[in-house]
């Protein structure tokens, strides 16, 4: 079941190598696997008069670069796989014997190139139209270039990468084992998850978390300087101290004035996201085929084995419509302070705002200039979809955005 967790990592899409005729679905899986994802996106990118196949192929390696140019700037500074607060930055790498220091901006460079890319996506996704298509891809072919060597070296193929998201757990990924089919509603599927994780980068940028990153990291070195040159073994810095470091960074870049432009930007994202995918839902219970799908209706079966119970469609989309209200402040966010008839309106958190305060947050002060009285939550919606999902709703949450 956790195969389909791969989501996040993998909207790629096939489409012609050149000088060949589409004799085989699986060509441009192919040139994937034998020249990488940058070299793929170039092609496509140079090539003039797209076809439908093409620019779906083009807005999926889009995506998947941005996580790979993530990863290879992660593989450059050490960054190891415990951060948990973005999921990029939890993925395992190959390490890096030679890595250089950490910066702020190199955090800021991460986030920024995530966003870049899901913009790429969208702009190739614009070239698509509303054509329909189908298209192959092997997912044994889908490699990340982590050390920018050019080469397909260990533990930079997909299941190297994304082992526990796939459910592999440390088997191989073989030639034909899982062969996606993608076709036309997909393109809204990923249209929806571009939105999705722009939202979240652009929150991240809103409270650029670049100066605290070398706020801390600089004040941990004065720390282990007064080690002195014999340093004694300190038990507890070495099980705590990077996570004390990374929950510093957090917190200390909450603590900032947010940019309201990037807050703005950040709530039209989540918005496109809800309609993206609620445009999704209907192109895909309008398809009568059952043939390796990415992401099936209630009547197919995915390549990744996948079979939605009945009613699934209906009940996300409950999930998205209070998600929306949520949104435009037409329902409240509940609060344990501010009883059954008020709470805080998201709609005004992203119009104005705050530094992060947490114990005020908690203590339900920092949030009064935010509440008010009306409808609150219930979270309905969720719990009738987690009853249908029988344990799995997270998980399915995630593969839909």
């Amino acid at each position: 079941m956790r195969r389909f967790l791969c989501a996040t990592l993998l909207s790629l899409m096939p489409g012609l190598t050149p000088g060949l005729a589409l004799a085989d679905p699986l060509d441009l899986s192919q040139e994937i696997r034998d020249t990488g994802i940058t070299a793929t996106e170039s092609r496509l990118a140079a090539q003039e008069d797209l076809s439908a196949e093409e620019a779906f192929a083009l807005a999926g390696l889009r995506f998947l670069g941005s996580i790979e140019q993530a990863l290879q700037l992660r593989w450059q500074v050490g960054l190891e796989a415990d951060w948990s607060e973005l999921p990029i930055l939890r993925l395992p790498i190959p390490p890096n014997p030679n890595a250089r220091e950490l910066t702020g901006q190199d955090i800021s460079d991460l986030i920024a190139g995530v966003n870049a890319g899901m913009d790429g996506t969208r702009d190739a996704l614009g070239q698509l139209g509303t054509a329909d298509f189908g298209l192959e891809i092997d997912l044994a072919d889908l490699w990340f270039d982590i050390n920018a060597d050019g080469r397909r070296n260990e533990g930079e193929d997909l299941a190297g990468v994304a082992a526990q998201m796939l459910g592999l757990w440390g088997a191989q990924l073989e030639p034909g084992m899982i062969v996606i089919r993608f076709d036309g509603s997909d393109a809204a599927w990923l249209s929806a998850y571009s939105h999705l994780i722009s939202g979240v980068a652009t929150t991240f940028q809103a409270y650029d978390p670049g100066p605290a990153t070398d706020l801390i990291l600089t004040s941990t070195k004065e720390m282990h300087a007064l080690w002195g040159d014999t340093p004694p073994p300190n038990a507890w810095d070495m099980m705590f101290g990077k996570e004390v470091d990374r929950v510093a960074i957090i917190l200390k870049a909450l603590e900032q004035q947010p940019d309201p432009a990037l807050a703005a930007k950040a709530y039209g994202h989540f918005l496109s996201m809800i309609q993206e995918n609620r445009r999704f839902w209907p192109l895909v219970e309008a398809e009568t085929d059952n043939d390796r799908e990415w992401v099936p209706n209630e009547k197919q079966l995915s390549a990744l084995g996948i079979q939605l119970p009945e009613g699934t469609a209906a009940r996300w989309q409950a999930v998205l419509a209070e998600a929306e209200q949520l949104l435009k402040g037409e329902i409240l966010m509940p609060h344990w302070r501010y009883g059954a008839e008020a709470g805080i309106s998201l709609k005004k958190l992203f119009d104005a705002p705050p530094k992060v305060d947490l114990v005020g947050m908690i203590q339900g002060e920092a949030l009064l200039p935010y509440a008010e009285k009306g409808k609150v939550m219930t979270g309905q919606a969720w719990s009738d979809f987690e009853r249908l999902m029988q344990g799995d709703a997270v998980m399915f949450a995630v593969f839909f955005n």
